[in-house]
C-alpha cells in the first residue's frame, strides 16, 4: 500500500487549479518568472483543499432529505478517487483527523476553551483508534498497543474537557469548589 501518487501534481499545476477555481491564495507563493515554486507545494495543496472543502460545505448544506444524498454523492466521488485499497482510505482519514484536531484547537486565548480541548481530543481518539485497527489488521501487536494507548489518553482528555465545560456553565462543581467532608 502506498499513499504516494504515481503522478504527483506539481506546484504549478496546483496553482493553476486554484486560479481556475478563482481561489488563488492572497498571500500565495512568491512566484518568480518560472511560476509557483515546489517549496510552496504543500501550502498550495492546503489552499486547494480548503477551496474544495468550502465548495462541498456550501453544496451539502441543504435542509431536508437531500442533505444526506448530497453528502453521499460527494463520498462516492471521494471513493472513486481513492480506489479499492482500504489502507489508503484509512491513511487519508487519519491525516484528515489530525488536521481537524489542530484546526478545532485553534483559539485566540492562551489556552483553548474546554469544549475545543475536548473536541481536539475526540478527533485524536478517532485517529488513534483507526490507526490501532490498521496496525491490528497488519498483525502489528506493538503498533496496535501504542495506538490504543494514545486513544485511551485522548479519551480521558475528552471526558476531562467535557467535565471542565460543565463546570464552566455551572452544571458541575470543580475540585477547588467542592466542600470539604
Amino acid at each position: 500500500m502506498s499513499t504516494r501518487s504515481e503522478r504527483p501534481a506539481s506546484a504549478e499545476q496546483i496553482h493553476a487549479a486554484l486560479v481556475a477555481l478563482e481561489a488563488e491564495p492572497a498571500a500565495g507563493p512568491q512566484a518568480g518568472p518560472e511560476g509557483a515554486r515546489e517549496a510552496d507545494r504543500l501550502r498550495l495543496l492546503g489552499s486547494l483543499l480548503a477551496k474544495v472543502e468550502l465548495e462541498i460545505t456550501v453544496a451539502t448544506r441543504l435542509t431536508g432529505e437531500e442533505e444526506l444524498e448530497d453528502v453521499l454523492e460527494t463520498m462516492l466521488g471521494w471513493a472513486d478517487q481513492l480506489g479499492p485499497d482500504p489502507g489508503i482510505a484509512v491513511n487519508v482519514l487519519t491525516n484528515r483527523l489530525q488536521r481537524t484536531a489542530l484546526q478545532v484547537s485553534e483559539s485566540e486565548a492562551d489556552e483553548p476553551p474546554p469544549g475545543r480541548e475536548a473536541s481536539f481530543a475526540a478527533a485524536m481518539t478517532a485517529m488513534y483508534t483507526l490507526s490501532a485497527q490498521l496496525h491490528a489488521d497488519r498483525d502489528d501487536v506493538e503498533g496496535t498497543r501504542q495506538a490504543l494507548s494514545g486513544a485511551e489518553e485522548a479519551l480521558i482528555d475528552v471526558m476531562q474537557g467535557m467535565h471542565d465545560l460543565r463546570i464552566a456553565i455551572g452544571d458541575a462543581v470543580g475540585e477547588e469548589e467542592e466542600p470539604d467532608s
